[in-house]
């Protein structure tokens, strides 16, 4: 085994661990808001949505790939192999829908109160759940096209085409199922990152514009510290410049692999740790910025005090 094995081998290892166990602590971390409270609020609702797609995008693609580059190689039947696939795509999709989700939503909430969507503000809080219910419905949608196409076409046909995965050999794609999976599942991934970045922009807009309405008000008070608008837009670019990182050069890897004939060992494991770049890392982005944990340990502590 020589060094890059041995990299790239604790690498998965840990990303895949340090997913799963961030994503589990947060989504203990609102079952036991909701527990206390007995309802969530939509933002906590759209976050604990995304922990779970987080999941299974760690599940579906660090569990096989950790595996696989630990030696286990083609441990998964042809069926097994689209399963996981299927899964890799429809989790990944409501990753982004639901990022997606959650910025236009805060953008709405922080609108100015004169503005065209202050009519929107109380509407979509009440709709969130169902907004949640119809990414997952849509992906899992959107997803079965490329497979079922397949299937059809394998039936009248031989199809020949191997693409190797490490844990797994998918045989039976050909060029219009591979431009059919690119437009339906690339494409709109592209369409949902420019949304994301023109909510992120607006955003932004709005919170300098209020920091320099009130900031006179607390010039005159004598703050010295951060103002919370300055916070917030802190917050916004950490969490979405992380996830655009992320999600252009995986669309452009994912992209790569299901267009290119073949592929390299480095395209692959490339493409999988990017695509479990986000899904791993952003719950203790959030943990930092939003102060989880600390509140946790107080609600724990006034709990045992009282």
């Amino acid at each position: 085994m020589d060094f890059g094995d041995l990299t790239i081998r604790i690498i998965f290892l840990s990303q895949t661990a340090i997913g799963i166990l961030g994503n589990f602590f947060l989504i203990f971390y609102y079952l036991v808001l909701y527990y206390r409270e007995h309802t969530l609020k939509p933002t906590d609702l759209i976050l604990m949505n995304l922990m779970a797609a987080n999941v299974l995008i760690i599940l579906s693609i660090g569990v096989p790939q950790t595996m696989a580059v630990w030696g286990l190689k083609e441990f998964l039947n042809h069926l097994e192999c689209k399963l996981v696939l299927y899964l890799q795509g429809c989790a990944r999709g409501v990753s982004i829908c639901t990022i997606c989700l959650l910025s236009i939503y805060q953008t709405l909430t922080i609108s100015p109160k004169k503005s065209f969507w202050k009519y929107y503000k109380v509407k979509v809080a009440k709709y969130i759940g169902c907004c949640i219910s119809l990414l997952w419905v849509l992906n899992v949608f959107i997803n079965f096209i490329s497979p079922l196409y397949t299937f059809i076409k394998k039936n009248i046909t031989n199809l020949t085409r191997i693409r190797d995965f490490e844990y797994c050999i998918l045989i039976g794609s050909d060029d219009i199922s591979d431009s059919l999976y690119a437009a339906f599942v690339v494409c709109p991934e592209v369409f949902f990152s420019v949304l994301i970045a023109l909510a992120s922009v607006f955003k932004i807009v709005i919170l300098y514009r209020h920091k320099k309405k009130v900031q006179h008000i607390r010039s005159t008070h004598g703050y010295s510290q951060t103002s919370p608008e300055s916070r917030a837009t802190q917050n916004i670019l950490t969490v979405v410049s992380t996830f655009l990182v992320f999600c252009t050069l995986t669309s452009i890897l994912r992209g790569c692999v299901a267009l290119f004939h073949s592929h390299s060992w480095w395209l692959i494991n490339i493409n999988h740790f990017t695509s479990l770049g986000f899904s791993a890392f952003v719950p203790f982005i959030l943990m930092s910025h939003y102060s989880i944990v600390s509140r946790l340990c107080l609600d724990w502590l006034r709990k045992k005090l009282s």
